[in-house]
């Protein structure tokens, strides 16, 4: 990897870059967790307008002792001496960084991850929602055709989305199905039905509450209640598409962290919890999968659903608990 792409290791990350490389990684004297001070020892791309002393965020009980030969010292705290190193050879840039920059508390991390971006791994930052919507129109209309899609709605933002995007790619072959669970807030199977014909969505309504609760009966691990529901709701889509006839594809609203939570996708990862609309589809289900907005995190998925034109109500409300609620008593 490190030798095909820019690199940047994060804590654990950057421990294992040094030691993988040759460094020496050892207990700390002083365990580092929570606020600290980085010092900026070396200018460099990445640290870019980055003030000599910053606050940054820490979390860790082993530290780099010595960096592996061809590498560089480019930050440290007063508690530790490798707060931020890079490799001075190599075809492409690998870096470190003992803190976290991800996280509120590192007063710069959005500049050292933005330069680390642009400066160093040369992104064009031109994404914006529009360019997406039009880029994913074109391509769903290629991918699609002429074929019809049904997709189940959820009336959450993602499912909403995603909808919103297939039918303007496609128009009336998409079919949406939202389906009353019996686990929905008081009177949301109606009001989110008037907000899809609102948005000129071809929507149909579903009770199947008898069906969800006993699914649900006698369960009271959050898993195995996901589980249910999932597994009710590719039992409902798949009663649906048969009854419209030609359906090929289901569409879903499956989003980036969605994949990361339930599969090992890019390498080992543990499973966090499963969702229903990742992994496929049972074998009963001769369906292909549409889903527009694989690639994308919550954050930008409501700002393509602000340029769709997606009511506020719908984009930003809080999830709602469902079926796992009752698992927190």
């Amino acid at each position: 990897m490190t030798a095909k792409v820019p690199v940047l290791g994060i804590c654990y990350g950057a421990q294992l870059t040094a030691k993988i490389f040759g460094g020496r990684v050892d207990k700390s004297e002083k365990r580092e967790y929570g606020r600290a001070i980085f010092t900026v020892e070396k200018a460099d791309p990445l640290l870019e307008n980055v003030a000599a002393k910053s606050q940054v965020w820490m979390s860790h009980s082993d530290t780099i002792k010595e960096l592996p030969a061809g590498f560089e010292l480019l930050g440290t705290t007063e508690s530790i001496p490798v707060a931020a190193f890079k490799r001075s050879t190599g075809e492409q840039p690998l870096y470190g960084l003992q803190f976290h920059p991800e996280v509120y508390h590192s007063a710069e991390g959005k500049t050292i991850i933005k330069n680390f971006l642009v400066n160093i791994c040369h992104c064009s930052q031109d994404w914006t929602p529009a360019h997406f919507i039009t880029d994913t129109v074109a391509s769903l209309k290629k991918q699609i055709g002429n074929k019809k899609v049904i997709m189940g709605l959820s009336g959450g933002v993602d499912s909403t989305v995603a909808a919103t995007l297939i039918h303007k790619a496609i128009g009336e072959n998409l079919y949406g199905i939202f389906v009353d669970n019996g686990v929905l807030r008081k009177h949301e199977f109606e009001d989110v039905l008037e907000i899809y014909k609102k948005l000129g969505l071809h929507v149909i309504g579903v009770d199947a509450k008898d069906h969800f609760y006993k699914k649900l009966a006698g369960k009271t691990d959050p898993e195995e209640k996901r589980k249910a529901i999932g597994g009710g709701f590719i039992e409902i889509f798949d009663q649906e598409a048969h009854k419209i006839e030609g359906v090929e594809l289901l569409g879903q609203g499956t989003i980036y962290p969605d994949v990361i939570e339930s599969l090992s996708v890019h390498g080992p990862s543990a499973t966090i919890k499963s969702h229903h609309n990742v992994g496929g589809l049972p074998d009963t289900m001769k369906l292909g999968l549409v889903e527009p907005l694989r690639a994308l995190f919550k954050d930008e998925v409501r700002r393509v659903g602000m340029e769709l034109g997606i009511p506020e109500e719908m984009l930003f409300r809080h999830p709602f608990p469902g079926p796992d609620w009752a698992s927190v008593f």
